[in-house]
């Protein structure tokens, strides 16, 4: 065991999912000529006034009291100073000592989970979950920067955690359990390719059994929940070296160099007088109503990991599907659709997590295609699971039918009827071939004979093929069985 521990906490940037952005009417949307939506209030401009966006503050709020956070019933916006090419006002509007939320908690799993049973769950402590806007975009190039104010703006909440994680990997299982969380919220899409959430880690290492926390340092560049693991695996071997060979650690953000793998110092680490934090006179303060407050928690989403607990507890459902299905809410709602139609949880989410998911990776371009974009409905699922128990068609056959509708969007039945899919139960018929099946096979039919019990597979197997899968495996079997006792 190493001699030092490491504390770790992190600071997310999420961007809200609203239309507009969080002080004016301008659009937020991804992949638009640069400085094409960025209007008079977002640089700034004299003479204009910011309007808090209503809807961005839902989303903080709602987010707050998924994770049971104390919601401030008056919180107040406040300019934070400095200067930087990508903020157009030389001042970013924050929230500092009166936050929209205070305290909550995200659980994580941890490695160690099975088929049935989760891994280790613990809940990481949260400091503050609080509103600001985005500033703007720079672009360096070999001679010159450039400057895109698309972004200026844009609703964030900053979720800044307790120093309540110990390794890389629970940095990892935080933010993986944390996207989850506001995707389930239905409040961000998380897209990390697209900005729409980042994350600084401060990481700081300490004597093990000490309880005061070392010099912090902060990582930047942090682009991806892989990134955040590996920049932060990274900085406490440069930090534990520093300490071992007596080493100054200084207090400073350090830019992540995901290529190289290492960290770089990028300046002094400002602290919050650096900033020059005072009230926004242009903003009045956030009030929210109890009112509100109790429209709003009557309808908060179910988080993943409830979700998780209820499908294994309620459908006995596999941990392996449920971890598939329980951290999309898309895939999640189709379960539940097909599910309202047809009540057969295992077969349905069997069908989703493996045929559907399968297809759909092989069927996109770039990366899976849309769930929304799929030609097979979820009443297709439960019509297809209801065909197999009615016994209309075999397991196998289903396979077969699953691959047309996923190519056409018919429905099952229709495919079962044009292609002549339709399981045989002629047990006349079903008995010659049977009869066949024995007579060319003496060695199986030997060994069955001969107590060796698995030997009547080879004899189904034959019977399938002589049937083109189209036979009912229970009348095979029971026809077999009387033939070869006969």
């Amino acid at each position: 065991m190493s001699d030092w521990e490491t504390v770790i906490g992190l600071e997310v940037h999420v961007q809200l999912k609203t239309a507009s952005k969080i002080f004016s009417g301008a659009a937020t949307d991804y992949g638009s000529e640069p400085n094409t939506q960025a209007c008079a209030v977002d640089i700034a401009l004299p003479g204009v006034l910011p309007v808090m966006n209503q809807e961005a503050a839902r989303m903080a709020v709602v987010f707050g009291l998924a994770i049971g956070a104390k919601i401030n019933q008056r919180s107040i916006f406040a300019r934070k100073n400095y200067f930087y090419p990508d903020m157009p006002k030389n001042y970013q509007i924050s929230q500092y000592d009166q936050p929209i939320c205070d305290g909550g908690e995200v659980e994580i799993e941890m490695e160690g989970s099975s088929r049935n049973v989760m891994g280790e769950h613990r809940k990481v402590q949260l400091t503050r979950i609080h509103l600001e806007e985005d500033v703007g975009k720079l672009t360096h190039l070999e001679n010159e920067s450039l400057v895109d104010y698309n972004r200026a703006g844009t609703p964030l909440i900053e979720i800044v955690s307790e120093p309540d994680l110990y390794s890389p990997d629970e940095a990892f299982a935080y933010l993986t359990a944390l996207r989850n969380c506001l995707i389930a919220a239905g409040i961000s899409e998380c897209d990390m390719e697209k900005g729409q959430m980042r994350c600084d880690a401060n990481v700081s290492i300490r004597p093990r059994d000490t309880t005061e926390l070392g010099t912090k340092v902060e990582i930047k560049n942090l682009n991806t929940i892989s990134g955040v693991r590996n920049g932060i695996a990274y900085e406490i071997q440069r930090q534990t070296r520093a300490m071992q060979n007596n080493h100054p650690i200084l207090q400073e953000p350090r830019r992540w160099n995901a290529d190289e793998g290492y960290t770089t110092s990028m300046r002094s680490k400002e602290m919050a007088h650096d900033y020059r934090y005072f009230p926004d006179p242009d903003l009045m303060p956030v009030k929210v109503s109890k009112n509100w407050l109790d429209n709003l928690t009557k309808d908060l989403p179910e988080l993943p990991f409830d979700k998780q607990r209820r499908y294994m507890e309620d459908y006995d459902l596999p941990y392996t599907i449920t971890s598939v299905l329980c951290p999309d809410p898309k895939l999640a709602a189709y379960f539940e659709e097909a599910l309202a139609i047809y009540d057969k949880p295992k077969q349905i989410a069997n069908f989703i997590a493996n045929d559907l998911l399968r297809d759909l990776s092989a069927a996109g371009e770039h990366g899976s295609l849309p769930l929304e974009e799929c030609k097979v409905r979820p009443a297709h699922i439960a019509e297809l699971v209801q065909l197999i128990d009615k016994g209309d068609i075999s397991s196998q056959i289903a396979k077969e039918v699953f691959f047309e509708m996923f190519e056409t969007g018919k429905a099952p039945g229709q495919i079962v009827e044009e292609k002549g899919l339709k399981q045989s139960t002629d047990t006349d018929e079903l008995e010659a071939i049977c009869n066949e099946v024995i007579t060319s096979n003496p060695k199986p039919v030997e060994e069955f004979k001969a107590g060796k019990e698995p030997a009547i597979n080879a004899l189904k197997g034959q019977v399938m093929k002589a049937t083109r899968g189209k036979a009912n495996p229970r009348i095979i079997d029971e026809l077999l069985r009387k033939l070869l006792k006969g």
